[in-house]
């Protein structure tokens, strides 16, 4: 799955129709409503504000709203946009402002997915998969040299601690944890360990 980088507005006009799209991070449904109704508020005189969300590591949580449109032909298509980009936790919402210039269904269909294809575009996505939290704990003298080595080897420190020693919280891609240990031993002959921790989905 991906996600969005950031947050982000793009607008597009078809036949005099301004189609303004607007992409959130959200973790929850409430987040994803909160957002909804912020648009609504921002361009509360608009005529449409037709949306579609997906959430979940595997994007389980799928919900679109036409918002008055003809049934199908504008929350569907953005559903559509964000499920075939593989886009998860993210809110899309777009607004419509009316030209004057009746559009027909299969118009519809191309505008309200088109919005927010051309703002995932703008705002740019990350892979999202799964890694396993290995905790590794140094001695102060070694934690400077380890933690430059782990970033020179490629591997991603998402935290760090301080304590009676130095803990770092490295996420290893899961085929890549046997990998890791072997590495690790090498790096500093034995001096460190890696305890296994969960499994998250980290951002790529």
């Amino acid at each position: 799955m991906r996600t969005i980088k950031r947050s982000g507005e793009h607008e597009i006009e078809v036949r005099r129709s301004r189609f303004i799209c607007s992409l959130a991070r959200v973790t929850e449904a409430s987040e994803a409503r909160e957002f909804i109704q912020l648009q609504r508020k921002t361009h509360h005189d608009a005529r449409h504000h037709c949306s579609a969300f997906v959430l979940g590591d595997s994007g389980e949580i799928q919900k679109s709203s036409d918002d008055g449109e003809p049934a199908g032909t504008a929350g569907v298509p953005m559903l559509e946009v964000l499920r075939r980009n593989e886009i998860t936790n993210a809110v899309a919402v777009v607004t419509r402002y009316f030209g004057g210039v009746l559009l027909g269904a299969g118009g519809l269909v191309r505008a309200y997915g088109g919005a927010v294809s051309a703002a995932l575009e703008d705002v740019g996505t990350l892979r999202r998969r799964p890694v396993r939290v290995l905790l590794v704990e140094a001695d102060y003298v070694l934690a400077g040299r380890l933690d430059n080595d782990l970033r020179s080897a490629g591997y991603l420190v998402a935290d760090t601690s301080y304590d009676a020693a130095v803990r770092f919280h490295v996420h290893v891609p899961v085929e890549d944890v046997d990998g890791f240990h072997a590495w690790l031993a090498e790096s500093t002959g034995g001096a460190a360990q890696a305890a296994e921790g969960p499994l998250v989905h980290a951002e790529m």
